[in-house]
């Protein structure tokens, strides 16, 4: 998919750049495989907000996706490729059946995955887009999506627009992938995981113009911490205009922008190389 550049017939119009979504289905999902979606405004079951500026937004019904794969060595045809307004990569409806008794389900898309397209998932497929495997079955180099971290739990990494990993060796049962952001990372070699990469990677290219196209996704503006009162965060106040006066922190004083918030002694041993590991050069 490409951009798509507006001309500036209003202010909101002008530096409009937006994903084209010309090529993807105009019709509505598949109801079957949709379910209602509560807003929380960021709130817990006790009414506390936990996240922070999310409120409004436009009424949106959850596709279910198949995230674990897991029928295996049944091809599918890809019906269409459709939007998912809760989620950066576009979905794809696969048919395992035929087209009078059809089997939806829909899967993340890949990258280079078109209408009548086959996929198929087992233990061991050809190295197409679209196709999952186990990562133990995969060329050492291969371009991998929607990844498990445990057997049967379902993908849980690069699952958004643009996203990938690497598979770049094995050990003792054991897969190495490389993410997106320098990491690498032992996962077990019966995990599963999606052949290319996630589709829409335009995605970040793009640029919203105007703070109401933010609200139509539910996210609500946020105030820095220099404008407020010291009262309120540990940037505010002071005489005229400031920058802060120290590293930045959370209303509530924790170190943010870089700081390490990871706590999980558990998992330690399967990391390689951090994604906070400086890079030589």
């Amino acid at each position: 998919m490409a951009l798509k550049n507006y001309n500036p017939t209003s202010p909101a119009r002008r530096g409009l750049i937006l994903v084209d979504r010309s090529g993807l289905h105009k019709g509505g999902p598949v109801k079957a495989l949709t379910e209602g979606k509560r807003k929380t405004g960021g709130r817990n079951n006790k009414g506390h907000v936990t996240s922070r500026g999310i409120a409004g937004g436009h009424k949106q019904r959850y596709r279910i996706i198949d995230f674990k794969r897991r029928l295996w060595d049944v091809e599918g045809t890809v019906e269409r490729i459709e939007y998912d307004p809760n989620r950066t990569a576009f979905i794809a409806l696969i048919n395992y059946g035929t087209a009078e008794t059809p089997d939806y389900a829909y899967i993340i898309a890949p990258q280079r995955l078109g209408v009548g397209d086959k996929v198929i998932a087992g233990k061991k497929t050809d190295v197409k887009p679209g196709n999952a495997m186990e990562l133990g079955q995969m060329p050492v180099g291969t371009i991998v999506h929607n990844v498990e971290m445990k057997p049967g739990k379902g993908g849980q990494i690069a699952r958004s627009a643009g996203t990938y990993v690497q598979v770049v060796g094995r050990d003792r049962g054991m897969v190495i992938v490389r993410l997106n952001s320098g990491e690498q990372r032992y996962i077990r070699s019966d995990c599963m995981g999606t052949v290319g990469a996630v589709s829409n990677p335009d995605n970040g290219n793009t640029n919203l113009a105007k703070a109401g196209r933010n609200r139509w996704k539910g996210i609500r503006p946020l105030t820095r911490g220099v404008a407020k009162n010291p009262v309120d965060h540990p940037h505010g106040g002071g005489e005229g205009r400031t920058s802060g006066g120290r590293h930045p922190v959370t209303p509530w004083g924790k170190p943010t922008k870089g700081a390490r918030t990871r706590h999980n002694k558990a998992t330690d041993k399967f990391i390689i190389r951090s994604r906070h590991a400086k890079k030589k050069g």
